[in-house]
């Protein structure tokens, strides 16, 4: 597993009254550790109140700018959250482990159409995706489709204005609003409606190469069907969860039994038993071996690991593809063991 780094924050800005964005410093010695492509996301390591706490925060800013900036909103029962938009300053250090993920875009030498539909904090990772995007071939288009309550609570809103002004032939923006009424808006929520609205009638003429999605779960569904429905490759759709919603694990109370595990970790390899009934991750956390892992809820992609041996079942998993999982892929914090020994190799993915 990458080490994490003691990273100075630079500046904290504020994006709404409830949002901030950080940027931290990175030292020149350790640039190509945090260098980055646009869509990643850090993971911060932070004790508080006795507790370590370990947030995933997608990178806003793009790979050319040279700079490491995530945008964080406060949350109503956040911890981290609330920490960020309500004590971090410029000087505070805070320990940041080397960026992560798969919901990147790839520069091509050919122009590219890209569409991206965004809710709320959604929009930082499609911040970074935009810019490379339009920067990366004069003829590239993007289309962004960003759902908010209002413009107050819209997150890099100025920015995206100012790259409206930029691009003003190439980039453009489709603003809907719950709870606001404005010129040049959509009213309501990012539904089947809107997205026909977007992509069948005023971007009815142009063909999209690739579509980017970021949001809680019920909108990632509800723009990847209508997609599809309309006739669009799933392999052309794109998409980072920044909320799922709670899955009962039915799994372990049919378990019985405990598994021999090895965790291969860094080229070293360490042996437990565990109960089926737990999760991979949490027995390993629990034998004090510092595995990869962020959001422990099978949203983001810092806990994969490959079997090497035996058998595990997810209880969910919205990330890795059917292909990947026949590879022997799995999200350790989502995995139950279902047979006498499992080998996990946390190197090989």
């Amino acid at each position: 597993m990458s080490d994490s780094h003691a990273l100075q924050i630079t500046a904290v800005d504020a994006l709404t009254p409830n949002a901030v964005a950080l940027t931290f410093e990175v030292p020149e010695n350790l640039k190509d550790v945090y260098a980055y492509e646009a869509g990643q996301y850090i993971t911060i390591k932070h004790q508080l109140n006795g507790k370590e706490l370990r947030r995933a925060y997608s990178i806003s800013s793009a790979p050319s700018s040279g700079k490491l900036t995530v945008g964080i909103k406060k949350m109503p029962e956040g911890t981290f959250s609330v920490y960020a938009n309500e004590s971090l300053k410029a000087g505070d250090v805070l320990d940041v482990l080397p960026p992560d993920g798969r919901f990147v875009f790839h520069k091509d030498t050919q122009p590219k159409n890209v569409a991206a539909f965004a809710a709320g904090s959604g929009i930082t990772p499609i911040m970074s995706i935009a810019q490379t995007v339009l920067e990366s071939h004069p003829e590239n288009i993007f289309v962004l489709v960003f759902g908010n309550q209002s413009p107050e609570e819209t997150m890099y809103f100025q920015k995206i204005q100012e790259l409206k002004e930029e691009y003003t032939n190439r980039f453009f923006v489709q603003y809907i609003y719950s709870r606001a009424r404005e010129n040049d808006a959509l009213f309501g929520r990012i539904d089947t409606s809107t997205i026909n609205f977007v992509v069948k009638n005023k971007f009815k003429d142009t063909a999209f190469d690739a579509f980017y999605l970021c949001g809680p779960e019920d909108m990632i569904h509800a723009v990847s069907d209508t997609l599809k429905n309309n006739g669009v490759d799933g392999d052309r759709i794109h998409f980072e969860l920044f909320t799922s919603t709670d899955t009962e694990d039915t799994m372990a109370e049919n378990l019985e039994g405990m598994t021999q595990v090895e965790v291969i970790l860094d080229d070293e390899t360490f042996s437990f038993t565990m109960d089926k009934k737990k999760l991979v991750l949490d027995a390993v956390l629990n034998e004090d071996i510092d595995a990869p892992y962020s959001c422990q809820g099978g949203v983001c992609s810092s806990c994969i690991a490959r079997i090497k041996e035996g058998r595990a079942e997810m209880v969910k998993n919205q990330i890795l593809t059917d292909g990947e999982v026949a590879e022997g892929l799995i999200l350790t914090c989502q995995a139950h063991p279902l047979t006498p020994k499992l080998v996990v190799d946390y190197d090989d993915v």
